[in-house]
């Protein structure tokens, strides 16, 4: 390094202890000799550096002279802690903790090796009047990724793996002894091992070899490892779940409700594995009716702290692909011993309750249980027996789904809210290739056991929440969602008027009953996508807290996750609790949980983006042998550089890039939802109906382009 750039970094580091200096006592004015003093500076020369710091400073404006000499900050948050979100021209936003805080500017430059998502410590300059809030990173305090799938490319003396995240602008170098047999042009899962200071691009080492570019194994394991999710379970994790026994033993049974001798069945899609919840029957000689919601007892085989536990709680739910499930369990516990096959003795954890005629709970207990399935149903069954009024076991199906619809019809006079978007689902021929779309339909048989288990969620975080009071609540997993924001609902409503359909917002009620209202009214209309898809986007997003206890969106005061611990970690917890609670234990650690239920949020999150992707790659695959053909679609979303299309026949979703539509220059009105022509202010806007033809596909990027067929 030399001399010159040496002295620079040299300065640039004492700039920030100086300037840190201010910040730790408070903003008070210093002069140069106090500061250097507090520094433990006491060289003439270093203390002449530390008072010409303070005069260039005082020019940036980032500090200002209130007196001959002494010194004071213009603004006092000079540091700030937040999270790296990286633009397209390799600039980025710091994304801080504080909401009413504006997010910071950072140029290329001063971006550090800082990459997407990561936590930092930036230095914000002082603002001047009417210009946004600028800064540069001093500080990655936390990586949120250091692995990262892409295509090799393989040169004589080196190889650099180019990255699939369009956020990650810099191509990892991997030295020729760090390839692991991988070869050119084959996609691979890269770790970044290093990045040496000066160094443009950091250094890895190949971790995984995926395969061939364009197989379908290939990208559904790179979606995977793109998204943080392990391709296999670890030796150990599958040792253990190997080595749990399937005997259910006299001594276990004695300690359970036994409900081996009552009607029990599962209604499951036709291809699940895994059965994570059956519900028994039962007319009671009171004339009332003993309904048990019994949910697979996976916290009875996995030990807290188990290399299986840790294992379960860093996926925090099993991901469903296109075309396959990663579960959160190793197959011995997800499709063995947790699944309530029929006619076998399992073991369970229940709600049951007592219902009158008309749906009333008339008594309720939670505890743990065996059961012995009678039938596995699937939806498609049930759904036959509900229309024939006919069939095995018609009877009480017939009375279970009369239950639910009183059960359904309360929830909505609560004011809960019907979101029903539509599911497109991919035929797949035997080498997974999509050979064509359909949309998943949800009827009578589907909602029964929603109903059911909604109930059983409901219940369960009620019991919890009565324990303690005030300060002293016990500490339970929440499934809360909060109300929209008045604005975010407000711009949504002026949306939906455009297509005739009015939201009321005076009050939480009236919101739900006029979005129900609209979601009815939009059922098999071409608007029904967008508008569903932006009325969610307008509600706030459901989490995992110890925080809170209720749900906006279901009308529930009280609301948890306790049906499903094959597939999802919150509910393991909330088993555990609950069992700790039913036998006297006193209230868990309210902060231990929170961290629990932080990472199961973002698990979920990253689960459905990992969802989402593979769906876009089977969209792009399915019109790849397309490009030419023209069909009438939905303007689905609009930016600065395009619209968003959704092609009414099949689903799948491209972009008609604003620089290809040539009869004008069109702006984004984003208020408006529109693109509008300068000239001769023609307007498309979310909603309307457009002709394109398949421009374009990019399997690699999943990324279909079209082109507009003008009238």
């Amino acid at each position: 390094m030399s001399k010159k750039k040496s002295n620079s970094t040299i300065k640039q580091v004492l700039t920030q202890m100086v300037l840190g200096v201010f910040e730790e006592n408070g903003n008070t004015p210093l002069n140069y000799k106090q500061v250097s003093a507090k520094l433990n500076v006491r060289d003439p020369e270093s203390r002449d550096i530390i008072l010409e710091i303070l005069k260039e400073e005082s020019k940036k404006d980032t500090i200002k002279q209130i007196s001959p000499g002494k010194f004071q900050l213009l603004e006092l948050k000079t540091f700030v802690e937040g999270k790296v979100d990286m633009t397209n021209d390799g600039s980025a936003f710091i994304v801080t903790d504080d909401e009413t805080e504006d997010d910071i500017f950072v140029a290329p430059r001063k971006l550090r090796t800082a990459l997407n998502g990561d936590r930092v410590k930036v230095y914000v300059y002082a603002k001047s009047k009417g210009r946004r809030k600028e800064g540069e990173v001093i500080e990655i305090l936390e990586r949120r990724k250091m692995e990262f799938t892409g295509i090799l490319k393989l040169s004589q003396h080196y190889a650099f793996l180019i990255p699939d995240d369009r956020k990650m602008l810099h191509d990892i170098f991997i030295p020729l002894e760090q390839l692991d047999g991988a070869r050119n042009g084959e996609k691979a899962v890269a770790e970044i091992t290093d990045w040496p200071a000066g160094a443009k691009n950091p250094v890895g080492r190949i971790k995984h070899i995926l395969g061939k570019q364009g197989e379908n194994d290939t990208e559904m394991n790179a979606i995977l490892a793109e998204y943080g999710f392990p391709l296999s379970f670890p030796a150990e994790v599958e040792q253990e779940a190997e080595s749990i026994t399937e005997a259910i033993t006299e001594e276990e049974i004695a300690k359970r409700r036994d409900f081996r001798e009552v009607l029990t069945i599962t209604i499951d899609p036709y291809d699940a594995k895994d059965f994570d919840d059956a519900i028994s029957f039962k007319k009671l000689e009171n004339g009332n009716y003993e309904v048990g919601v019994h949910i697979a007892d996976v916290a009875h085989y996995i030990e807290p702290d188990s290399a299986l536990d840790k294992e379960a709680f860093e996926r925090g739910t099993s991901v469903y692909l296109v075309d396959r499930v990663i579960p959160m369990l190793p197959e011995r516990l997800s499709n063995g011993l947790c699944s309530l096959r029929p006619n076998e003795d399992k073991l369970c954890f229940a709600a049951v309750f007592e219902l009158d005629e008309n749906a009333n709970i008339v008594t309720e207990w939670f505890g743990k249980t065996v059961i012995h399935s009678n039938r596995r149903f699937t939806y498609e069954e049930v759904q036959q027996i509900i229309e024939d009024k006919a069939g095995e076991y018609s009877e009480e199906i017939l009375k279970l789904n009369e239950l639910a619809y009183i059960l359904r019809d309360r929830k909505f006079k609560a004011g809960a809210i019907s979101f029903e978007t539509t599911e497109v689902k991919f035929k797949l021929d035997e080498q997974s290739r999509p050979i064509g779309v359909y949309v998943k339909e949800r009827k009578d048989a589907h909602k029964l056991i929603e109903d059911f288990m909604l109930l059983a969620n409901r219940k369960v975080a009620e019991f919890v929440s009565k324990k303690g009071k005030g300060k002293h609540k016990f500490t339970f997993v929440y499934r809360v969602h909060d109300a929209p924001k008045p604005e975010t609902l407000a711009s949504f409503a002026q949306f939906a008027s455009r297509f005739g359909y009015k939201i009321n917002t005076k009050s939480d009620k009236e919101v739900a009953r006029s979005l129900n209202h609209l979601m009815e009214s939009v059922e098999g209309k071409k608007e029904q996508n967008v508008l569903t898809h932006l009325a969610i986007r307008s509600m706030a997003k459901a989490i995992y807290t110890t925080k809170g206890t209720s749900h906006y969106g279901l009308a529930f005061d009280h609301y948890t996750h306790f049906t499903s611990p094959i597939r999802r970690y919150p509910d393991v917890m909330v088993h555990r609790l609950l069992f700790h609670y039913l036998n006297g234990g006193q209230s868990a650690n309210a902060e231990h949980y929170e961290k629990l239920c932080v990472h199961s949020s973002q698990m979920e999150k990253k689960a459905a983006d990992a969802e989402r992707s593979s769906v876009k790659y089977k969209q792009a695959e399915y019109l790849a042998d397309q490009v030419g053909n023209t069909y009438a679609g939905i303007i689905s979303g609009v930016t600065e550089w395009g619209m968003y299309v959704e092609i009414i026949e099949n689903k799948c979703e491209g972009m008609i890039r604003l620089r290809d539509i040539s009869d004008d220059f069109y702006t984004l009105d984003e208020k408006n939802y529109a693109i509008i022509g300068q000239r001769k202010k023609k307007v498309y806007q979310l909603g309307d109906e457009v002709k394109v033809k398949v421009k374009n596909v990019d399997l690699t990027k999943k990324q279909i382009d079209f082109s507009l067929v003008q009238e």
